[in-house]
């Protein structure tokens, strides 16, 4: 997946004078009749159509929620799975890699996510990685196994930013409750092994999505941003010795702890996330 840190946008005003503002992380593995790893190419037609018909439902929801702008980040496997044609009217649509500045001076007041797998290792979790099924084993976060949601929600948290929704299977829906319990969660299809699942049909899980996105955007004010305070650490265990780069246990504040693991120390969140090269 592309860089995130363009989150730290999201330090601005907590709500625009017309309306909360969200940022839509969207991911594929997550998505409702999505169960193999031949489904989430970006080209599968059947899986941009799923994908794309739960983020529409999901923009439906915030904007009847009373949100005044939804930007959606096609955060799956490159930026290149969905298309400007067929996402919400309505909603604004986020393609590419960003850097840390893009977004400085556009305020979100909420951060959400659709379509997302939970962290490498979650017991019965579709599909379930860190960032790269292919080049990260596992990650840990103060000595706590993470994936996108844990760094992502702790990324928006760092500028006091809450995260608000998800959607995706019952893995992930427990990530985000470990961290975020009042989040609003729309659970889309149930694991029971890694290409394994019980999946709501798409009408079902459009229309949950849509009931609890709307619910969420009430709850912007109440619930907390994700934070970790003091110093953090930040391991990555990489699959082969060859995943990891060659210059990474040289950056500033990391440790090489064995041929296949770096930990990045820092004296907060945001210093052992910007030394890591897991962004």
């Amino acid at each position: 997946m592309p860089p995130i840190f363009a989150l730290i946008a999201l330090a601005l005003p907590l709500f625009a004078q017309s309306g909360p503002r969200i940022f839509l992380i969207t991911d594929a593995e997550g998505v409702a009749g999505v169960c193999r790893q031949d489904q989430t190419d970006p080209k599968d037609s059947e899986m941009r159509q799923l994908l794309t018909g739960e983020i529409n439902a999901a923009v439906d929801g915030f904007l009847a929620g009373g949100a005044s702008e939804v930007l959606v980040w096609d955060g799956h496997d490159g930026s290149q799975t969905l298309s400007a044609l067929t996402i919400h009217p309505r909603a604004k649509l986020l393609m590419g890699g960003l850097g840390i500045t893009m977004l400085m001076e556009r305020g979100y007041s909420a951060v959400a996510f659709l379509g997302q797998h939970a962290r490498a290792n979650a017991k019965a979790g579709v599909m379930a990685h860190s960032y790269s099924s292919l080049g990260i084993q596992n990650m840990l976060m103060n000595g706590k196994p993470v994936g996108e949601i844990e760094t992502r929600a702790a990324l928006a948290g760092a500028f006091n930013v809450p995260t608000i929704f998800l959607a995706g299977d019952q893995a992930a829906a427990a990530d985000l409750r470990a961290i975020v319990p009042d989040a609003e969660m729309a659970v889309v299809k149930e694991g029971l092994a890694y290409y394994t699942c019980i999946s709501l049909s798409a009408q079902a899980a459009r229309d949950l999505i849509r009931e609890r996105a709307k619910a969420s955007v009430a709850k912007i004010a109440k619930i907390k941003p994700y934070k970790l305070d003091g110093p953090v650490t930040l391991e990555v265990e990489y699959s082969t010795r060859h995943s990891m780069s060659i210059d990474a246990g040289l950056a500033e504040g990391a440790t090489v702890v064995d041929p296949r693991t770096i930990r990045f120390s820092g004296k907060d969140f945001m210093e052992a996330w910007t030394r890591s090269r897991a962004r």
